[in-house]
């Protein structure tokens, strides 16, 4: 059992949905970025997904490429957001770490050396964007070997005839993305991803978690009413964008997560 794993049942035996938060490595620099990393948990987050920056963030909008340029920029690196996660294990060795990302750079760093980085720095799940189904063998089923969920991601443009091939290798849980496009660009509606989450629950009983466009501790409850939590990450990355402090940026985190909560 993963922390991923522990953690949703954590949640459900407590009748509780989760928040899952996303921030950029290494934005706006290495030290900001783990301060707010150390403080999300007490900000009532439930999971954290860590972004790997890459030079070509084709998923991302706007707000999320900024955020990747400006980690570069500092100089973050794919060791450098390993080195984040095994700092933040020093303190934290129960809530779980996703690494969300692009496949290129752990291509360039070498699968199972990665596989082995990333056990070893305490990530325990991979979101990896542009890597589909068809090429599993390549991350998927060495990373599941390792230990560490793969989370596929599902779309409004997912079908019935597609949903069984998404979810074919996936575990930990499943990453409903709520609208179609680029992230930030509009705003979750509950009325219209609540049938699209009951179908994907009746395929799997992976814990459904419902991502993009939930920018409100109103959205982030409401979405989580008709899944098994929410996740919020460019709403989250904008205020760091704006300079806020990591104490500013951590109080809007917990109004979001008692959002989800209240579900």
């Amino acid at each position: 059992m993963t922390r991923i794993d522990a953690k949703f049942a954590e949640l459900t035996a407590a009748g509780k949905k989760a928040f899952v938060a996303y921030i950029m490595a290494g934005d706006p620099d290495y030290d900001t970025s783990l301060q707010v990393v150390r403080g999300l948990p007490d900000a009532g987050v439930d999971v954290i997904e860590l972004g790997l920056p890459f030079t070509d963030p084709m998923a991302d909008g706007p707000t999320i490429q900024l955020a990747g340029q400006r980690a570069l920029e500092s100089g973050m690196t794919l060791k450098k957001t390993l080195a984040m996660a095994k700092a933040f294990r020093e303190a934290d060795d129960t809530t779980p770490i996703v690494l969300m990302g692009y496949y290129n750079p752990i291509y360039s760093h070498g699968v199972a050396a990665f596989l082995d980085d990333a056990k070893a720095a305490g990530i325990d799940g991979l979101i990896i964007v542009d890597l589909p189904p068809e090429e599993d063998s390549e991350l998927c089923i060495p990373a599941q070997a390792a230990g560490l969920n793969f989370i596929r991601l599902a779309t409004p443009t997912t079908d019935d005839k597609r949903l069984p091939k998404v979810l074919q290798n996936t575990s930990g849980f499943v990453y409903y993305v709520s609208i179609t496009g680029i992230t930030g660009a509009a705003e979750a509606e509950a009325g219209d991803v609540g049938p699209e989450v009951a179908r994907i629950k009746a395929a799997t009983d992976l814990p459904v978690i419902v991502g993009f466009g939930i920018k409100t501790p109103e959205r982030s409850e409401a979405i989580a009413k008709i899944s098994d939590g929410a996740v919020v990450g460019s709403a989250i990355v904008d205020l760091i964008g704006q300079g806020q402090s990591a104490d500013d940026v951590l109080a809007f985190v917990r109004t979001l997560a008692d959002g989800a909560h209240r579900a």
